[in-house]
């Protein structure tokens, strides 16, 4: 297991450069950034950003995994178990035998089937649920706009879009751990797994998380009052704060585009017992300067 100060310190440098790190770089990050190491199993603290399966020529986890490998001293190749998406951080969880894969993954499997839920989310929002607790549960399909495909909810899936797997339904559980400044730190544990779920099921909780400039600007106001706006009246754009929670976080309007996205996967349930992964210096930092809660466990 690597040292969580020499990981924390490699965070900290990452995070405060804007310059996108090259290949030795992130390679660097990523061996610095075990947190469990076990048999054929080995967890790392994934920094928002890197993609698990990158586009032709793109920078991502798998790409790198075999010089990973190599610089771990690893006997066998390396493959992804579980992983959060490209902008969130992270517990990413590999395998050195195949065996020990399927199995895992029918552990997850059964587990949602029986109603736990595996994966724990921490997340920060701008704006506070109106319930402490509770469930999002809607329908998601992707949806062309213009140039590109878009993530959107439908309320009422009818059957037969669902059996045509047209959409599918959605369920997230939230819990709010802590509050301040008009903002929240949510506890998040979904039972399904569909492209960009969490942060679409945040927005449709009017809260939408901090750093995300793909969906939050979905969410209007009207005299401090938040609504949700249709899909064509509310094009991609970076996510926009108040001067006073701009100011709490040290940022400048320019700055903020570089904001990361603050959904973390912070807790996997193995077989074995919990696995846990301390949030990224920047999702740290957000923390300190807004007063919320620093969790580390749900």
């Amino acid at each position: 297991m690597a040292g969580g100060g020499a990981a924390a310190r490699a965070l900290a440098r990452a995070a405060g450069s804007r310059r996108p790190l090259g290949p030795e770089g992130t390679l660097g990050l990523l061996e610095a950034s075990v947190v469990h190491r076990e048999g054929a199993l080995l967890a790392l603290n994934k920094p928002p950003g890197l993609p698990i399966l990158g586009s032709s020529g793109e920078l991502s986890l798998t790409a790198l995994l075999p010089a990973l490998r190599q610089r771990l001293g690893l006997p066998a190749e390396l493959h992804v178990v579980k992983a959060p998406p490209r902008e969130c951080s992270g517990l990413v969880l590999l395998s050195a035998c195949h065996r020990a894969t399927e199995q895992l993954q029918q552990f997850f499997t059964g587990a949602r089937r029986r109603g736990q839920f595996p994966a724990t989310y921490h997340a920060v929002t701008v704006g506070v649920p109106a319930e402490a607790e509770g469930e999002i549960r809607v329908g998601l399909r992707w949806q062309q706009q213009g140039d590109t495909t878009a993530v959107v909810p439908v309320p009422v899936p009818g059957r037969r879009s669902l059996a045509r797997k047209e959409v599918k339904s959605t369920l997230t559980y939230y819990r709010v751990l802590g509050t301040a400044r008009g903002c929240a730190l949510l506890q998040l544990q979904p039972k399904t797994a569909f492209p960009e779920q969490l942060p679409v099921h945040l927005m449709l909780l009017l809260c939408p998380a901090l750093g995300d400039h793909k969906h939050s600007s979905r969410v209007g106001r009207v005299l401090g009052v938040p609504f949700l706006l249709p899909p064509e009246a509310a094009p991609t754009r970076t996510q926009v704060l108040d001067e006073e929670l701009l100011r709490r976080l040290g940022l400048s309007p320019r700055q903020l585009r570089h904001l990361p996205l603050h959904i973390h996967l912070q807790q996997l349930v193995l077989p074995q017992g919990p696995l846990c992964a301390p949030p990224p210096p920047p999702f740290l930092h957000t923390l300190r300067q807004l007063g919320l809660p620093g969790h580390q466990e749900p």
